[in-house]
């Protein structure tokens, strides 16, 4: 027997939404979140108008607004959303830990670091792409780091400690970084990257980082089976015929190539892939192979309203996303603690 042979549980299987209608709602609500983002900024636009205009050969600002500035920053959002959404539900399922996230394993860090260690060179000033592929770079390596730690056929245990040393030692690098920075002007610049944000990103961004984000959309979506599987424990699991080693290395490489693409390009953008999935569950059962694709749509959801929501307050400098999304986060996450404290009380 095995994975894709193996049926779920009935009781696994009661949700209080068909995911057909639950899908369908998602796909509807992310749309209408686009539209809403491609009108929304400082500068006024008729969508309507830009897009004749553009279909005509125009070339005004309008079009210029709209085909460089919001739909790259709109379909961005909508990218790296689903990639933490997608990766978040993974990753809980892989670990059987709710409280898991895409930050564990450390890819987000190191993308974060591989970024800074752009800025301190200075090549982000000299290749406008240096930026984005040194962060998928740094990403990759911490999917090396993490084997050369952990092993191929390593525990979930052992995943985790790797991951927890990977993000100490990516954190502290970036401090590192930081402390030595020849000028506050090269600081100022590192945090506020940091922080996340889809402004002022371009075609080329998204050139770069959507191709790996769907290849890893590929190895994340074909684990669900498996991850179905794995909820029965790891020993049945394997019974099942689950490569417990391949199914990790997927999901790791996976993660690493979405989550990190993501990173490399608008940001640290956190929370995302914990809340995604937690919103879902009670809506789709314990099931992980139903809780992927909902998982992703929902992460488009959240990125994208958060974003619309920065860029309708006018006054003042806009708000990185990274902070408002941790601001939103963080006291879902302490609810989440709470909760599971008392469920073991």
């Amino acid at each position: 027997m095995n994975a894709r042979a193996w049926s779920p549980p009935a009781r696994s299987s009661v949700t209080l939404f068909s995911p057909s209608s639950l899908l369908g709602a998602l796909v509807v609500i992310l749309l209408l979140l686009s539209a809403v983002s491609l009108s929304v900024g400082r500068a006024p636009l008729d969508v309507g108008a830009a897009i004749a205009q553009w279909l005509r050969g125009e070339s005004t600002l309008a079009t210029l607004v709209l085909i460089e500035l919001r739909v790259p920053r709109t379909v961005l959002g909508v990218l790296v959303g689903a990639s933490l959404g997608l990766a978040g539900a993974a990753l809980q399922g892989l670990l059987r830990n709710p409280l898991a996230e895409p930050g564990i394993i450390g890819v987000s860090s190191c993308a974060a670091f591989g970024a800074v260690v752009a800025f301190y060179s200075g090549f982000s000033l000299t290749a406008p792409l240096a930026l984005p592929l040194a962060g998928i770079a740094g990403a990759l390596i911490a999917v090396l780091l993490l084997y050369a730690l952990a092993g191929r056929e390593a525990s979930t245990l052992t995943l985790i400690l790797a991951g927890v040393a990977i993000n100490g030692f990516a954190g502290a690098a970036t401090a590192l970084a930081l402390n030595l920075a020849p000028n506050p002007f090269a600081v100022t610049e590192i945090v506020f990257w940091m922080m996340g944000s889809l402004a002022d990103r371009s075609i080329s961004h998204l050139q770069l980082a959507a191709p790996l984000m769907i290849i890893g959309w590929v190895l994340l979506l074909n684990s669900g089976r498996a991850l179905d599987a794995l909820t029965l424990g790891e020993d049945t699991a394997a019974s099942l015929g689950v490569r417990l080693g391949r199914l990790r290395l997927m999901l790791v490489l996976g993660t690493a190539l979405a989550v990190g693409s993501g990173v490399a390009v608008t940001g640290a953008v956190g929370f995302v892939g914990l809340v995604a999935p937690h919103l879902l569950r009670p809506l789709v059962g314990h099931q992980p192979s139903r809780l992927l694709v909902a998982s992703a749509l929902a992460g488009a959801v959240l990125v994208l309203a958060a974003d619309i929501a920065i860029r309708s307050i006018t006054v003042g400098p806009e708000l990185k996303l990274g902070v408002v999304t941790a601001l939103i986060g963080a006291p879902f996450f302490l609810l989440l603690v709470m909760r599971l404290r008392r469920a073991v009380i």
